[in-house]
């Protein structure tokens, strides 16, 4: 009985023993882990920021009234082309063009008050001339007068020495006397109506001056009126709404018969877009990639009307004014389009591609080897390779050109299996990239070399990445 217990022991420790080298996997050490390998190549490489915006039209004009009134009358609607001064919708007119006649008639009075004022000025001119030929007459009577009046005084001196001398009568000293006495009156008369025909004269300038004032206030009046009736021709014909561009009305915003209130601010009845031919796309680019956009660059994009096609545009500018929408900074960047065949149309949603940079056979490698990185273990002893090589004179002057060329793009890390089977890390500095490869600028790889991309899961599966390679099969299970 005791052989019996023995051998069954004997049994159950060598069945264990075979089990355990069975079910043992192989490549137990960092050495035996399978990589999925890449190569470094050439090929193109087209940096580019994605984004989304919506269209929008180059111009838009939103076209409102200045006028209060009731709509009689509207001649656009959506989708109808209008031309710049096209009237497209008209207000009740009738009482300002009461107003207009009434302030006709104001004008027209004015200008009869005016051609009255002016008839008193020819009146009181035609009086003035006559008062200064009149004044010329009385000057020459007066003239007359005086050497009237001399020649009396000279018969008078006469008759007194002829009387003295008793050669003369007394009669005719007398009568020689009386003359004289006659002429002054004569000229005393003249003057007097000199005097007269002056103030006359006074008065009637006094009368052309007032009426020269008069034609001066009708013309201000005249002026007050065509002003005013210059108003209400401007409110009348502010009740036909008028396109002020060509353009295409995108939306209406009234009803026949609506009553539009104008006495605060311009209501918008029509909005109008200017030449869809041309249409402009608003894109929300985030502040990390704000850097990169400049005038001028291409931009390919979708809209979700047409999924199987695809347009294209150019960057126009990048808006200065940031936006801040729950503490994310993005900026706009306005983008222009082509749209000849009108497919396109204000509001669309455009899925963007802005290309940023483009580089035409550069050495490449896939984004995956960028984001592998080894397990711990063989992360310490990498480490360490690493540091060793740092102070041989190759890894030195590596270090070197690394620095020369500091200002050249960023730095990165890449790993490669080395001559014992363990990741060796290499340092890069890296370009331009497209999501998928990345550009290198500077590193100790050439085209061809191959890289690692990533390595198995712990459940047997593999991690995601670029690139292809092989990998150890491993034993299959036995339970």
């Amino acid at each position: 009985m005791r052989r019996v217990w023995v051998w069954l022991i004997g049994i159950v420790l060598v069945a264990g023993g075979i089990g355990v080298v069975l079910w043992k996997p192989t490549g137990g050490n960092a050495s035996d882990q399978a990589y999925r390998l890449g190569a470094v190549d050439r090929g193109p490489i087209t940096a580019s920021v994605r984004a989304t915006g919506t269209l929008n039209p180059v111009t838009t004009v939103l076209v409102g009234s200045q006028l209060s009134g009731q709509v009689v009358e509207i001649l656009a609607d959506y989708n109808t082309p209008v031309k710049e001064g096209q009237v497209v919708a008209r207000l009740y007119s009738e009482q300002i063009k009461s107003r207009r006649d009434a302030a006709l008639a104001d004008l027209a009075q004015a200008k009869a008050d005016l051609d009255t004022k002016r008839a008193q000025i020819d009146k009181a001119r035609s009086l003035l001339l006559r008062a200064e030929a009149q004044a010329n007459d009385l000057q020459a009577q007066r003239d007359r007068s005086q050497a009237q009046l001399t020649e009396a005084q000279r018969n008078l001196d006469r008759q007194r020495e002829l009387t003295t001398r008793s050669v003369g009568t007394q009669t005719a000293l007398e009568q020689a006397g009386t003359q004289v006495d006659i002429q002054n009156a004569n000229l005393a008369s003249a003057h007097a109506q000199i005097a007269s025909n002056k103030a006359e004269t006074e008065g009637l300038k006094a009368d052309l001056a007032l009426a020269e004032a008069g034609v001066k206030s009708a013309e201000a009046i005249i002026l007050q009126r065509q002003a005013k009736l210059k108003d209400i021709e401007i409110d009348l014909a502010r009740t036909d709404i008028k396109s002020p561009v060509e353009g295409v009305v995108v939306k209406r915003d009234i009803e026949l018969g609506q009553t539009v209130a104008a006495s605060l601010s311009a209501p918008t009845l029509f909005t109008i877009a200017q030449d869809l031919r041309e249409i402009d796309i608003y894109a929300n680019i985030d502040e990390a990639d704000v850097g990169r956009m400049k005038e001028g660059q291409k931009v390919s994009f979708t809209v979700n009307a047409y999924p199987n096609r695809s347009f294209e545009g150019s960057v126009r500018m990048v808006r200065l004014s940031a936006q801040t929408v729950q503490n994310v900074v993005t900026y706009t960047a306005v983008i222009g389009v082509r749209n000849e065949d009108q497919a396109l149309l204000p509001g669309m949603t455009a899925n963007l591609q802005i290309v940023t940079d483009e580089r035409e056979d550069v050495l490449r490698i896939p984004n995956a080897a960028l984001r592998f990185r080894p397990t711990m273990s063989v992360a310490s002893s990498d480490t360490a390779s690493e540091a060793r090589n740092d102070a041989s004179p190759r890894r030195r002057m590596r270090s070197q050109e690394a620095q020369a060329g500091a200002n050249e793009g960023t730095v990165g890390r890449i790993y490669r299996l080395g001559p014992d089977g363990n990741p060796q890390a290499v340092s890069v500095r890296l370009g331009v990239t497209d999501g998928t490869y990345t550009e290198i600028l500077r590193g100790n790889v050439q085209e061809g070399a191959a890289i690692i991309v990533g390595a198995p899961r712990a459940d047997g599966g593999e991690d995601a990445g670029a690139g292809s390679g092989t990998r150890r099969p491993r034993p299959p299970r036995m339970f």
